[in-house]
C-alpha cells in the first residue's frame, strides 16, 4: 500500500501523491494516518496507537520538544485533529471533550462586548449556553431567522464580530444559505461559524461555501457508534486555529485519547454509514408522509421541503436526520413508549436509529414561548435512522403509531 507522509496543519498534499483527487470514501480510510508510522512509530500497525499518557519524558531540556503535558498536545488527539481538518479542507483542527465544549471553546475567541448574530433554531445546547454563560460573560446575541438573508444582513451591527449558523437545523431541519451568509460574513469583516454535525464533511464542506469555522459534535455521526463524547473545530485559515487552540489549551476542554481513537476509526466507515443511513431517510420520510397518523414531516430531502433546492446546490445529500408530528402528545408519547427498534435517547449519528423528543431532550431547556415559536411542540419527534433494515422500520414505526 501506498504510504502517506506524515500530514502538517494545513497540509493536504497527501490526497494528491497517488495522481489524483481521492474521493470521500478513500479519504476517510487513507487521511494520512494508516499506520503507526505516520505518527513516529515503527511496526507499520494498521490503527493509531491509543497514547493514554498524561506527560512527556524530555531528553535535552535546551530544545522545545513536540509534545511535554497532554493537555497542550497528545499524538492520537493529534492524528484525530489533522484527518478532520484534511476532510473539511481547513487548515488546522481541534478536538475538544464533547460537541458542546468546541461550540464553547470556539465562542471563547470573542470578547466582552462583541456581537454576534446566531440563528434562532440552532441546537438548544448552544441557545443554553449563549443565553446563560455567554450572556455573563458580556457577549451581545441576536438571534434571527437565519433562512431569510435579509434578516442576517439586518442584523449586523458595528461590534458584530461573528455569525453562527447551523444546516440543516435541530430539530425542524431547515436550510440556511451558506454562500449567502457567509458572503455577507465576508463583507462585513465578521467569523462565520457552521455547526455541521447534522451532514459531516461528506455530505457539506461549509469551509468550501465560505465559513471561517466548521463546528461537529463528533459523539454523532463521526464517531457513529454511541460509544465516545467528543467535539471537533476546523478552521480554515492558521491564524484562526491558533486562536481556536489557544482557548482550547486555556481551558483544557480537551478530547481523551481514547475517545480520539474511537472517532478516528468511526471515521473509517463514515461514507458507507452515511450512504445507507441518507438512503433510509429519504425512505422513510417519503412513508411518514402518507401516514394518516402524521400531520408534518421535516426532511430537506421531499420536494415539498421549502429548502429542498437549496440543500441540493450545497450538500451532497439530505442528511439522515428527519422530524415528524403526530396529531396529539399523547400519539407521540405512544410512539416512544411502542417503538422496539429505535432507542428513545438524546442524540443521532449513530448506527441504531434513534427517537428523540426534543421539548423534553435536545431543547428542554429553550424557554417554553421560544420553542413554540420555533415550532417545537410536544408533537415533535426526530429520528437519526441507523443501518436497521428500513422495511423492518417501517413495520416497527407503523405499530408504534398505530
Amino acid at each position: 500500500m501506498k504510504q502517506f507522509p506524515n500530514v502538517r496543519f494545513g497540509n493536504c498534499l497527501s490526497i494528491f501523491l497517488i495522481g489524483y483527487t481521492m474521493k470521500e470514501s478513500t479519504l476517510c480510510v487513507h487521511s494520512g494516518f494508516d499506520t503507526d508510522r505516520n505518527i513516529g512509530g515503527d511496526t507499520g500497525g494498521l490503527g493509531i496507537p491509543v497514547y493514554q499518557t498524561s506527560t512527556y519524558d524530555q531528553e535535552d531540556l535546551s530544545k522545545n520538544q513536540k509534545y511535554d503535558y497532554s493537555r497542550s498536545g497528545n499524538p492520537t488527539r493529534e492524528a484525530l485533529e489533522q484527518t478532520i481538518a484534511l476532510l473539511e479542507g481547513g487548515k488546522r483542527g481541534c478536538a475538544f471533550g464533547s460537541g458542546i465544549a468546541a461550540i464553547a471553546s470556539t465562542l471563547g475567541i470573542f470578547s466582552t462586548g462583541d456581537h454576534l448574530v446566531a440563528a434562532e433554531d440552532i441546537y438548544g445546547g448552544s441557545f443554553r449556553i449563549l443565553n446563560t454563560f455567554f450572556k455573563r460573560w458580556g457577549l451581545e446575541v441576536t438571534f434571527v431567522d437565519a433562512t431569510d438573508l435579509q434578516a442576517v444582513a439586518g442584523a449586523i451591527r458595528p461590534n458584530t464580530r461573528g455569525l453562527f449558523l447551523e444546516t440543516p437545523s435541530n430539530p425542524l431541519l431547515k436550510i440556511t444559505d451558506l454562500r449567502g451568509c457567509c458572503a455577507l460574513a465576508r463583507e462585513a469583516g465578521i467569523i462565520s461559524i457552521v455547526d455541521n454535525t447534522f451532514m459531516s464533511p461528506c455530505l457539506q464542506k461549509p469551509l468550501s461555501l465560505g465559513a471561517d469555522i466548521s463546528l461537529h459534535s463528533a459523539t454523532k455521526f463521526l464517531g457513529g457508534h454511541s460509544d465516545a463524547v467528543l467535539g471537533l473545530a476546523v478552521a480554515a485559515e492558521e491564524e484562526l486555529g491558533r486562536r481556536i487552540y489557544h482557548v482550547q489549551n486555556s481551558f483544557g476542554a480537551i478530547a481523551g485519547p481514547w475517545d480520539s481513537w474511537l472517532v478516528l476509526r468511526g471515521i473509517k466507515t463514515l461514507k458507507v454509514r452515511m450512504d445507507y443511513e441518507c438512503a433510509s431517510a429519504g425512505r422513510l420520510a417519503l412513508w411518514l408522509k402518507d401516514h394518516p397518523k402524521v400531520e408534518a414531516v421535516y426532511y430537506p430531502g421531499l420536494p415539498d421541503h421549502p429548502g429542498h433546492d437549496l440543500n441540493a446546490r450545497q450538500a451532497g445529500g439530505a442528511g439522515a436526520v428527519l422530524s415528524f408530528k403526530t396529531r396529539s402528545r399523547e400519539e407521540a408519547l405512544n410512539f416512544f413508549a411502542k417503538t422496539k427498534l429505535a432507542a428513545s435517547a438524546v442524540s443521532l449519528g449513530s448506527v441504531e436509529t434513534i427517537a428523540s423528543y426534543p421539548v423534553r431532550m435536545s431543547h428542554a431547556s429553550m424557554p417554553p414561548a421560544q420553542r413554540e415559536k420555533l415550532g417545537v411542540t410536544d408533537t415533535l419527534i426526530r429520528l437519526s435512522l441507523g443501518l436497521e433494515d428500513p422495511q423492518d422500520l417501517i413495520e416497527d414505526f407503523d405499530q408504534a403509531l398505530g
